[in-house]
């Protein structure tokens, strides 16, 4: 099999003049803390449903998400003041968005903070900001508040992403690479933030897909500074950003639907979406490597930094691609351990990433430079980067 050829694009682990870099990344949780194996009789027991069936069924799920821990902004503190919210079929959009607004702008500043500090440099240097969740809806909207919460500049570009689930990370990514690209200069912050308090509610009979969520999602924040031409004095790139690419699977819309209701957002996804993704994945890849140029025989001379979106989708690609198991590592860890956050996936799956370059360079081990950024969400949307890895 062949091997990349990257003539042209640069092979040494130095930037190249104008493309967008990674140049620091950051996260926050709540303090809530779930372990898997204690999920099923708390949840039964917060919502007082006493149906054998839908916990054996939950306990099932909590078993072959692979999940062992997550991180929740829900507590027995919200239940008391919101107890309508673990009751069926109340009208708690209103209070449910009350603390969905409030928890993600205070986790998008603190992992905002995180980032800033890793970076290096002073905040009054963040040119743009952009803004994704899925979580939350007023007007204006969130990027706003975290804005102020930094106390970023008023002449601060902001762009917002709503809704975009799970593929917005890599979303805002593309975004925010384009911005970097086209303003020589310019430091984007990218912040992420998801909470399913919004989808919160007790099991049913009727929404039996409900648990897939209740077993596979979690809370929390996640942030990246973005640039191009990275000062060699105070700044340290971890991630080049080649190219990037989006592509939509006609007639898929229906895969992940989500409505925002009375009762919270009421999700569907069909059991189909592995399978598609499946089917697909293969080309969009394709697709993504041709526009960048390389010429590749051998998938497993690249990375591979994975949204996890479950352990059913990851399965596939690995087996679809012909992966080597330790490709999807770093996703399946971060699945492992904060289970499917949606938009902030992907900065865990990369921060796992950095740490397993690290303990393969330690060992004088070779490390691939090439690799991609890929994520799934609604539409069914495809998003892919190919990127370098500069760290050393």
């Amino acid at each position: 099999m062949g091997s990349i050829d990257a003539t042209g694009l640069g092979s040494e682990k130095k930037s190249n003049p104008g493309k967008a870099t990674i140049l620091a990344l950051g996260k926050a949780f709540p303090h809530q803390l779930v372990m898997q194996e204690y999920l099923v009789d708390g949840y039964f027991k917060t919502t007082k449903c006493d149906d054998p069936e839908l916990k054996q069924k939950l306990t099932r799920l909590c078993k072959t998400t692979t999940v062992k821990t997550r991180y929740v902004v829900m507590s027995e503190e919200i239940l008391k003041k919101y107890p309508e919210l673990a009751i069926e079929g109340g009208s708690t959009v209103t209070q449910r968005l009350d603390i969905c607004n409030d928890a993600v702008t205070e986790m998008a500043v603190e992992a905002s903070r995180a980032c800033i500090k890793n970076w290096g440099r002073s905040i009054s240097d963040i040119t743009h900001l952009v803004y994704v969740s899925s979580s939350e809806a007023r007007l204006p909207g969130g990027d706003l508040y975290l804005a102020k919460g930094l106390g970023l500049s008023p002449d601060t570009h902001r762009v917002l992403l709503y809704f975009v689930g799970c593929s917005g990370g890599v979303a805002g990514l593309r975004v925010a690479k384009d911005i970097a690209e086209n303003n020589p200069g310019s430091r984007v912050l990218l912040a992420t933030s998801e909470t399913t308090i919004i989808g919160f509610k007790p099991p049913s009979v009727d929404r039996p897909y409900d648990l897939v969520g209740v077993a596979l999602f979690g809370d929390g924040a996640g942030a990246m500074i973005l640039g191009s031409d990275p000062d060699p004095i105070c700044e340290k790139p971890l991630f080049e950003l080649h190219t990037a690419i989006q592509n939509f699977l006609p007639d898929t819309e229906k895969t992940i639907d989500g409505r925002l209701t009375e009762q919270g957002i009421n999700f569907k996804l069909a059991r189909e979406l592995p399978q598609i993704i499946e089917d697909n994945v293969e080309n969009f890849c394709k697709k993504l490597i041709g526009k960048a140029g390389l010429a590749h025989k051998d998938y497993n001379q690249m990375f591979w930094a994975v949204h996890p979106g479950g352990p059913a989708i990851l399965n596939r690609m690995e087996k679809r691609l012909n992966l080597s198991p330790e490709k999807l590592s770093p996703s399946r860890r971060a699945l492992m351990d904060y289970g499917n956050a949606s938009s902030n996936s992907i900065v865990y799956v990369l921060e796992y990433m950095l740490e397993e370059s690290k303990k393969v360079r330690s060992l004088n081990e070779e490390e691939n430079e090439w690799g991609l950024i890929l994520a799934f969400g609604p539409g069914v949307t495809f998003e892919g980067i190919i990127a370098r890895n500069l760290d050393d």
